[in-house]
């Protein structure tokens, strides 16, 4: 027989702990006689204590149990633990006392005696408790002298927890050395035996006096300015960094040592990242047929995660690549079996496909994440960005009213403020498309915008490129010392577009989240490069480019003409625009849709001009590069007069030649290219003379 998994079984366990109790009231109750009567007890005193005794241990027994003192365990008792049992004493002491009055055998028993028992009573219970508590410590602690030598950067509440797990798992392969702390209060003091050895701006000298290789942040509340400068220090002290997440992502306030994970450069992002309650978007999803276009990308990947969350009926994924539609319907569908999803290949500019699409599934809410996204590539492929982000913004958004759609959100950028890209062009003119077709607003349908600055870590954004030059060894390019962007993680875009679908007040206008100040992208880089225990321009170069076709120096939240509203959520705006010319969006829509179907490109320039008139074209940059180079460094426009067309775009369609010199015939060198037919037309689809195009 296994002797010890019998005594580990739970009520002989408890059986144990009660009767343990009940001997330590005994022996408590019999010292404080002892202790009154000067360690000789009169013979009178001894018979009171005899005859009192069952009294005290019945009132202790059933304190024991109603305060659940028999569920404890001695070995991980805490600060709770002995504060229950000290009520619990408490109590019992002055059941005791009231039941000796009533039963009218208090005379005899001194009133220090009952003070005394009640002192011992919390003593020895607690005290035996600790003593098992310090006993398996004492067996389980081992010297740090393996692992990686550590200091902790905070000596608070969560320096305390780490510390102490770190003291009790020798497997984590940390050997703690010391605490760091900014408060002078703290300096010379020991946690667990640790010294404070000093202030952060100790940090470079007690690295090298020590020989610290890791330092761990262990402050959850840190803001993110203090830790790119606890950041900087370590990097300048050649050390590794760690971090304990901030309190919004800790659990009940908790610190445990599984949570200890690298710096993220979203930790560096110079405001408080924002956590927005979604409570109010349930009633909207759950139970409903929802449909996300571009559900293979960044946004609209993580749309389905978000909405699949809040138990609609169906996700119906749209996206024109197989594999990103391939992977998140079958990640979404193993997360949610109680989902049908429905994994949808087709494009948006598809008028006849998205109509049965949206005839078939009848969706109530419609996420149109959809779009082309890169500047660049947008201003060397300006009639596929408009037919996909323009014409194809028109297409989803006249399905969604015809199919009856009670809610329609079209994701935007800030690009589309005072545009200077194709992209920003494409993207206002969207904006304008649903909030402004006369047939659109005369539809049930209530159309929204949404609009995101850039979004961190998304495909194809500059992070992720910062990090395969990092990994190449670097360069890192930067176009521009002096560029800026405003930033938003990926949550925190999918937040405000599911709380914008919410929101009452954001119907028929755009919504933008507060983002802060924009980020100067060299920072960015600078800051990646310190991450992963490097110097910038010494250990890895960051070059400069130039800025590229359609770029900026920085973006814009709101442009001329529109006007900001607060909302009843704090860290999201609503944005009005001045005026509706719905008729005359209708005409130069139907204009553009036939200019793009022909691929004319000096007229689709025109027309993008007039349907967005803030727009501004790079004067001084070709849209096109040069075969067999990167991305342009210079003006780029090829000839030495520098004319244009009038509509700040080179002349010609800007294919380049083997020379890098573009065209100036208007006609492409190569028949193939775009659809292979070289007349001109898109090969699939021809628009219908309806109001607006398409």
């Amino acid at each position: 027989m296994n002797w010890r998994t019998v005594f580990r079984a739970p009520l002989l366990r408890r059986a144990g702990l009660v009767a343990s109790h009940l001997v330590l009231t005994a022996v408590g109750y019999y010292a404080a006689f002892e202790m009154r009567f000067d360690f000789r007890i009169p013979a009178a005193a001894l018979e009171r204590f005899a005859a009192t005794l069952p009294i005290l241990i019945l009132a202790r027994l059933a304190l024991a149990i109603r305060f659940r003192l028999d569920r404890g365990y001695w070995a991980h008792v805490g600060v709770p633990d002995l504060l229950r049992l000290a009520s619990a004493a408490t109590l019992g002491s002055v059941v005791f006392a009231g039941t000796l009055l009533a039963l009218g055998r208090l005379d005899g028993i001194p009133a220090s005696v009952l003070g005394l028992e009640w002192l011992l009573a919390i003593a020895l219970t607690g005290g035996v408790r600790l003593a098992a508590r310090c006993w398996r410590e004492s067996r389980r602690s081992m010297p740090l002298t393996r692992g990686k030598r550590t200091l902790i950067l905070g000596a608070g509440d969560a320096g305390e927890q780490i510390l102490r797990q770190l003291q009790h798992d020798p497997r984590c392969g940390f050997q703690v050395v010391g605490l760091i702390d900014d408060d002078p209060a703290k300096l010379g003091r020991e946690l667990h035996g640790v010294p404070v050895l000093g202030t952060s701006e100790d940090l470079r000298r007690l690295a090298i006096v020590h020989e610290i290789h890791q330092a761990l942040i262990a402050i959850p509340s840190i803001t993110g300015e203090k830790l790119r400068r606890l950041v900087d220090l370590s990097v300048q002290a050649a050390v590794e960094v760690r971090l304990l997440p901030p309190l919004r992502d800790l659990v009940a306030g908790e610190v445990h040592l599984n949570q200890v994970r690298e710096v993220r450069i979203d930790d560096l992002l110079g405001r408080e990242p924002v956590a927005l309650d979604l409570s109010a978007v349930l009633p909207e999803v759950a139970g409903q047929t929802v449909v996300v276009t571009g559900a293979g990308g960044s946004i609209g990947s993580e749309l389905a995660r978000q909405l699949a969350r809040l138990r609609p009926l169906r996700l119906v994924l749209i996206e024109r690549a197989e594999s990103p539609l391939h992977d998140i319907h079958l990640e979404v569908s193993r997360e949610h079996p109680e989902i049908e999803v429905v994994p949808v290949l087709a494009s948006v500019t598809n008028t006849d496909r998205l109509q049965h699409i949206f005839h078939t599934y009848r969706p109530d809410l419609v996420f149109h994440a959809a779009a082309y996204k890169h500047v660049p590539m947008l201003e060397w492929n300006v009639v596929e960005g408009v037919w996909n982000n323009v014409i194809g913004t028109l297409r989803a958004a006249r399905c969604a009213a015809r199919a009856g759609a009670r809610k329609f959100v079209l994701i935007s950028t800030d690009k589309a403020v005072n545009p200077t890209s194709v992209l920003g062009a494409t993207k206002f003119i969207a904006e304008r498309v649903v909030r402004e077709l006369p047939s659109l607003r005369a539809s049930s349908t209530d159309f929204r915008v949404v609009r995101f600055g850039n979004v961190l870590d998304s495909n194809g954004s500059v992070l992720p490129l910062f990090k395969r030059q990092l990994a190449a060894g670097g360069p890192l390019t930067v176009t521009h010392p002096e560029v800026r962007r405003y930033f938003m993680t990926i949550p925190e875009a999918v937040q405000l577009v599911l709380q914008a679908a919410s929101l009452p007040e954001a119907a028929g206008r755009i919504a933008l989240l507060e983002m802060g100040a924009q980020i100067r992208i060299l920072d960015l880089a600078e800051q990646l490069i310190r991450l992963n225990g490097l110097l910038p321009y010494k250990d890895v170069q960051i070059a400069f480019i130039g800025l590229r076709p359609g770029e900026k120096l920085e973006e814009e939240l709101v442009g001329p003409g529109e006007a900001t509203i607060r909302t009843s959520v704090e860290k999201i705006h609503l944005v009005d625009r001045n005026g509706n010319h719905g008729e005359e969006l209708a005409r130069r829509l139907r204009y553009l849709t036939q200019v793009t179907a022909r691929r004319d490109e000096m007229a689709l320039l025109r027309g993008l001009t007039a349907l967005a008139p803030d727009y501004r074209p790079g004067l001084s940059m070709s849209r096109y590069p040069a075969a067999g180079i990167g991305p342009l460094t210079g003006n780029g426009n090829g000839h030495g007069n520098g004319h244009s067309n009038g509509h700040g775009r080179p002349n010609g369609n800007g294919h380049a030649s083997t020379n890098g010199h573009a065209s100036t015939n208007g006609h492409a060198h190569d028949a193939g290219q775009e659809g292979g037919n070289g007349n001109g037309h898109r090969p699939d689809q021809v628009p219908a003379p309806a109001e607006g195009g398409g």
